[in-house]
């Protein structure tokens, strides 16, 4: 048991746990088929342990400044870059929202008994756009729904359906029924064949191009987050030793909820079936209906919905708020600044409910829901990587300049271990921020250029913005912190 204002090893975990795990990652994996276990193995190693423990480290050092990439950033490299990554932090979950809500879309399909209007992208961007403006009007107002919708959203929408489908999977599995993953994906088949080899299932996956493991950019970005709670790290009684653990452990367990519920939906569905946003549901549909229970589907498809909505619930306030700090230092304009009388931020609220509106016109322009999914995922991993290219940058540099910082936790090594640990995960990054601009082999893209020019477009645009916005601020921007 914790000492008073002490929180356990497992408590932390199961928070890393809670603010990583989501289900709308199941049939992203799931497409890869037995290649996910590599994918899954690269991310969890290439980033969500070098993530946590660099962050750990710069969280339990700047504790009392308020923590965040915002502090972390700034004091190694300036207030420009301070407030690049804080933005980029932001800006990344603006254009996550529509990924997800496309997700809770093709759930509630389900809950309709109308599967078909999962892949319709008029349907789609339409529960984008009422979804997200009700949750900005819910925060808007103070509202207490968005915690309970969170909480419980967690529990009913994502541990529940998420432990159920692992079940109903070793039951398939059990009964002896057709194991989908065992079956080489077209991209593999297409590919072994050019050079001459028998196709087959593989643990490691067929690379021909980039192009050949572009959804692993998409996979680093479903172990995203580890920074939030890492902050916590002086929250433990014994830091450096209990740290890494708690750590280690919720690596352990978003290892095997991802892999267990990842080989469920790819066991029932052929790779070339599965949808990214509705894969899920299509296995549900498949598992229930074949052990007769189809008359839980409409039922799993409003939790797995209700789930998703509690996630940008969740979100919807918080990262905004950190952008809301910055003003005091005079980085954003007042019109920004702007609260309401609970002290909401409304208008940056406002700013980016409408640009989730234009990210959500994607639905309504390409035909296949699938990509325009993936195309949005794409650009949330660009932003979403350089941040932590900054953190881990910044993390190395502060080494250097400020050796004498009381730090909670360190990670070992020395300054050597800290470049090891953070060069690992610079090296991770940057290969899936690489990867994250080659249009993926086994999704139907269309027209490459224009997926490339879509991605390019919105990390140049969204990276832009705050270097511009900074570079024209004025001094009367700053807030007198004392009023």
């Amino acid at each position: 048991m914790a000492k008073s204002g002490k929180i356990t090893v497992f408590t932390l975990s199961m928070m890393t746990v809670a603010a990583v795990v989501s289900l709308r990652g199941l049939p992203l994996m799931a497409k890869e088929g037995l290649s996910m276990i590599f994918y899954i193995l690269f991310a969890a190693v290439m980033f969500l342990i070098p993530a946590s423990l660099v962050a750990a480290e710069l969280g339990g050092a700047f504790s009392k400044k308020g923590g965040g990439v915002y502090t972390w950033v700034s004091e190694a490299f300036g207030s420009r870059w301070g407030f690049t990554a804080i933005w980029l932090q932001w800006i990344q979950n603006v254009v996550w929202y529509p990924t997800v809500l496309a997700f809770a879309a093709s759930a509630l399909a389900y809950l309709f008994m109308d599967p078909a209007l999962a892949d319709n992208g008029a349907y789609t961007g339409v529960v984008i756009l009422v979804c997200y403006w009700g949750a900005t009007f819910l925060t808007m107002a103070g509202s207490d729904i968005a915690s309970s919708v969170t909480k419980y959203g967690v529990l009913l929408g994502t541990l529940l359906p998420g432990i159920f489908i692992i079940i109903l999977g070793l039951i398939w599995l059990q009964q002896g029924n057709p194991i989908q993953f065992l079956e080489p994906s077209t991209a593999v088949v297409a590919a072994e064949k050019l050079v001459g080899e028998s196709p087959h299932a593989r643990f490691f996956p067929h690379i021909s191009g980039l192009g050949s493991v572009a959804f692993l950019a998409g996979i680093v970005l479903l172990f995203a987050g580890v920074e939030v709670h890492a902050v916590r790290a002086n929250e433990l009684e014994n830091p450096a030793k209990q740290f890494p653990a708690s750590m280690f452990l919720a690596a352990a367990i978003i290892f095997g909820l991802f892999i267990m519920g990842s080989l469920a939906v790819a066991a029932v569905i052929p790779e070339s079936q599965i949808s990214l946003t509705a894969g899920l549901m299509q296995a549900f549909k498949q598992l229930l209906e074949t052990f007769n229970i189809g008359f839980l589907t409409p039922v799993i498809g409003l939790l797995a919905a209700f789930g998703a909505i509690g996630g940008v619930m969740s979100w919807v306030g918080g990262p905004s708020r950190g952008l809301l700090h910055t003003a005091e230092e005079g980085e954003i304009p007042p019109f920004m600044a702007k609260v309401n009388k609970k002290g909401v931020q409304v208008n940056i609220l406002i700013i980016q409910a409408v640009i989730v509106s234009a990210l959500a016109s994607l639905y309504f322009i390409m035909e296949n829901v699938s990509v325009a999914f993936f195309v949005l995922s794409a650009m949330t991993v660009t932003l979403y990587l350089a941040m932590y290219i900054l953190m881990y940058a910044a993390a190395i540099r502060l080494r250097f300049t400020q050796p004498d910082l009381p730090r909670s936790y360190k990670v070992p090594g020395g300054n050597i271990g800290m470049c090891v640990v953070a060069g690992i995960g610079l090296v991770g990054v940057s290969f899936a921020l690489l990867v994250g601009f080659f249009p993926p082999t086994n999704l139907p893209v269309g027209n490459p250029v224009l997926y490339v020019g879509l991605v390019a477009s919105g990390m140049i645009v969204f990276i832009g913005l705050p270097l511009l916005i900074h570079a024209f601020k004025k001094p009367e921007w700053k807030q007198d912190s004392s009023k």
